[in-house]
């Protein structure tokens, strides 16, 4: 592996010095039920705060991500080709070789302490799920959102896992002090489609509770809506179904995103398409001619469609970033003085 290799870019290669050495990375594997199948190399990082490369189409400038690699196996991940970095598999190396950043928590409180840092949004779960089901062992994600609200610095959290629910207490302490941004993903609701596609996740009505707690909480909570599947997820009848059960869930706002093939990512995807839908396969070849994306007519008339049904059933569309804050109470205020009154019995 070429542990050398992996720099502060979760995006591309770079010249930029690596984030750690082969010295520093020790290989795990857990003989539980939840875990076998799963090697896990644990690393110490000497930088957790990552910069989006200014090309990128991310509404934000920074991420951070404890984890490389996700056990919930989505066949469509576009984060699959960064495994290729460290000559992993993309397909189920992916799955099943998670690189860990033990160090994660103390390296993001020292690097915010920085004079450097100006306190920018960051976001998480942007490249692989930082809810994933290693953090169930590895608990990485207490520490960091408490360092970010220590220093009161705005953030965002993208998940299709049920355990960000463990941390519903440090999430609304921190929202009392800055903007937190939660999002939870969720593309269609067929459970067969969710079985073969997204194999290691929550079902999509657990993660419509999750958005659903969170709410009650105080927590304001959008669903991005992806990825909206070609062919398989994108009838008027299924998109009508994922929406009204997003806004019985309470959530902010839907955001529909197409289906994106990129490299690593698409090859992975078509393998199981034409083990699945073998008649779709020229379809996608099609539809996909252009490159990672869908043309931009099939974008547009996804996107008007969830539109929508959206305003239909009274939610809309999200604002990038999606925070939200909890308003302080109002200071108690003494009664004002008032006449004695007699009491009575009627």
């Amino acid at each position: 592996m070429r542990w050398e290799n992996l720099t502060d870019s979760d995006h591309a290669r770079s010249a930029d010095p690596a984030l750690f050495g082969a010295d520093a990375v020790t290989t795990r594997t857990f003989d539980t039920p939840e875990f076998r199948g799963i090697t896990f190399h644990e690393v110490r990082a000497r930088s957790i705060l990552n910069r989006v490369p200014g090309a990128s189409r991310m509404p934000f400038e920074w991420t951070v991500n404890p984890y490389r690699g996700c056990t919930h196996a989505c066949v469509y991940c576009f984060a699959r080709k960064t495994h290729s970095y460290l000559d992993l598999d993309t397909g189920l190396g992916f799955d099943s070789q998670i690189v860990v950043k033990v160090n994660a928590p103390e390296l993001l409180r020292r690097q915010l302490a920085s004079r450097r840092w100006q306190g920018e949004h960051v976001a998480m779960g942007t490249n692989v799920d930082c809810y994933q089901r290693a953090e169930g062992r590895y608990r990485l994600m207490p520490g960091i959102i408490t360092a970010l609200t220590e220093r009161a610095n705005p953030f965002s959290i993208l998940t299709k896992g049920t355990l960000i629910l463990r941390d519903l207490d440090l999430l609304t302490r921190a929202a009392e002090v800055t903007d937190v941004g939660i999002s939870v993903s969720v593309g269609f609701m067929d459970a067969d489609l969710w079985r073969t596609v997204e194999p290691g996740t929550p079902a999509p009505e657990r993660r419509l509770d999750v958005v659903r707690t969170l709410t009650e909480h105080g927590i304001g909570c959008g669903v991005l809506m992806a990825p909206v599947i070609p062919f398989l997820g994108d009838d008027p009848g299924r998109l009508r179904a994922t929406v009204r059960a997003i806004a019985a869930a309470g959530a902010t706002s839907v955001t529909p995103l197409v289906l994106h093939l990129r490299p690593g990512a698409r090859e992975w995807f078509m393998t199981w398409l034409a083990r699945h839908h073998p008649h779709l396969v020229r379809r996608y070849e099609r539809l996909y001619a252009e490159g990672a994306y869908a043309p931009r007519w099939y974008q547009r008339r996804i996107t008007r469609q969830v539109h929508e049904l959206a305003g239909e059933y009274g939610i809309g569309p999200a604002r990038p970033g999606m925070p939200r804050r909890i308003a302080p109470p109002p200071p108690a205020q003494s009664p004002a003085p008032t006449e004695p009154v007699q009491l009575s019995l009627i």
